[in-house]
């Protein structure tokens, strides 16, 4: 009998052998999809993710047309800060800009963890919105901005390139910025409890910057924050990290427990996962600008990640970071056709 989607992803997950791994899209909501454009032409971003039966529709859109094996819900990450009391804005030329910077003992001080599951109980809302929708045959996902990437938007005051503010408070400042981490961590964890509750069958933690950090400072900027998340959901549902760029910290994302790494698309993935020695899922790494090129191209280099893989349990398809607002309907299907066909090397 043929396994759900869903069946699929957590047997991934648990570094199951399978005929073919599992397949969903980081950030798989978005431009790209024309019912996405026609359900923002008539409400705003941020009313999308606050409104529980709107968010599950933007969820539930790509699984609709592609049927991925997962589901991730449609919500962003810095919906903690905002909860905390750091409301944030989208600049008119592009970027965040959040309503303050936290620079100082004072600027933490007004941030608050109480009553967080109150503020975000539209997210859980969603969740079982959704879940009702996708039944048993799709895994659902929730997800979480990692403590470091949020309080880079925290402490820049928005979007940044140079990321000079955090970085300085972490060499000048550690006992400071430390406060600000323990403060956001402990946020995070009673989030994603919360989804959980709602019924996910996995969490992803995004550490969009975690690639800013060097060797020397990745461990106490972000990777320890990693740990002490994944910790605190032990054998409930299996941990997903994304350090964005830290691939080379093998020890460190290793050491941060996660059941899945996931890894960009600079890295042969197949050698990401052998340096693992196999003990932890992987998931990865197609570049996201193929999906704007050409369905053959896709489907050749889709093929590369999957008989590179083919012999190694415990992958899941993925891009090497999200979908862009240009990718190509038919680039999608062309992929998800590929996975979903794919039953030895070709």
């Amino acid at each position: 009998m043929e396994m759900t989607g869903r069946q699929r992803f957590i047997a991934a997950c648990n570094r199951e052998k399978l005929d073919r791994p599992p397949v969903w899209l980081m950030r798989q909501a978005g431009r790209y999809l024309p019912e996405y454009r026609a359900l923002k032409e008539q409400h705003s971003f941020l009313e999308m993710v606050q409104t529980p039966e709107l968010a599950a529709e933007a969820t539930l859109q790509p699984i609709r047309r592609f049927g991925f094996d997962a589901a991730i819900v449609f919500s962003d990450i810095l919906v903690i800060p905002e909860a905390m009391g750091q409301p944030y804005s989208f600049r008119e030329k592009g970027g965040i800009a959040m309503d303050f910077a936290v620079r100082s003992p004072e600027d933490i001080a007004r941030l608050t963890v109480e009553a967080v599951e109150e503020k975000l109980a539209y997210v859980p809302a969603a969740l079982k919105l959704t879940r009702e929708k996708l039944g048993d045959q799709t895994a659902l996902i929730g997800f979480a901005g990692s403590p470091w990437t949020l309080a880079t938007y925290m402490i820049e005051g928005g979007s940044s390139k140079e990321y000079a503010a955090i970085k300085t408070m972490l060499y000048a400042q550690p006992s400071l910025l430390a406060e600000l981490l323990d403060k956001v961590t402990e946020t995070v964890i009673r989030y994603l409890k919360t989804q959980v509750a709602a019924g996910v069958d996995a969490v992803q933690i995004f550490d969009s910057w975690g690639g800013i950090l060097s060797h020397d400072t990745f461990w106490n900027g972000s990777g320890q924050y990693l740990a002490r998340i994944v910790e605190a959901f032990g054998d409930d549902v299996p941990v997903i990290v994304y350090s964005k760029g830290s691939h080379h910290w093998l020890k460190e994302l290793k050491a941060t427990g996660a059941a899945v790494l996931g890894v960009d698309w600079t890295i042969p993935i197949d050698g990401f996962y052998d340096a693992l020695n196999g003990d932890v899922a992987v998931q990865g790494n197609l570049d996201p600008v193929l999906m704007s090129t050409e369905p053959e191209i896709v489907r050749t280099e889709a093929l590369k990640i999957l008989n590179a893989m083919q012999a190694r349990p415990g992958h899941i398809f993925n891009l090497g970071h999200g979908i862009l607002p240009s990718a190509k309907l038919e680039n999608v299907a062309a992929l998800v056709e590929t996975i979903q066909n794919f039953r030895g090397e070709e």
